[in-house]
């Protein structure tokens, strides 16, 4: 089993930067493709980015490819996503999440969620 809880929410202006932290518990964190997702008041939850269980592949949703960047540490247990160039519409609860070997970016495929960090944009 593994435990998730994401940090480095808050405020950004657009066109800073923010970076948010997911830290995992329990040996077999490596074991695990990571994905972060993000949920706006009143949309659906979405794939942003995702990162297989030795560090690639890796994959980005098309509005945040070349803004966002997503990289692990298994010794530390630890993925985190770098947020650049924000925009107002990047403001969303961010959700890591961990799936046992396969990456995929469907949020409903994977097994165990943080329980989230927001992220407010302002221009």
């Amino acid at each position: 089993q593994v435990q998730l809880v994401e940090s480095g929410g808050g405020l950004g202006q657009a066109g800073g930067s923010l970076r948010l932290s997911c830290a995992g518990s329990g040996r077999t964190f490596s074991t695990y493709a990571m994905g972060w997702f993000r949920q706006a008041p009143g949309k659906e939850r979405e794939f942003v980015a995702n990162i297989g269980y030795r560090g690639s592949p890796i994959m980005f949703a098309d509005d945040v490819k070349g803004r966002f960047t997503i990289s692990r540490d298994n010794a530390k247990n630890t993925v985190w996503l770098q947020m650049n160039s924000l925009k107002p519409e990047d403001t969303a609860v961010y959700y890591c999440a961990a799936r046992y070997r396969v990456i995929s970016r469907r949020w409903d495929e994977y097994d165990y969620w943080g329980q989230g960090t927001q992220v407010t944009v302002f221009s």
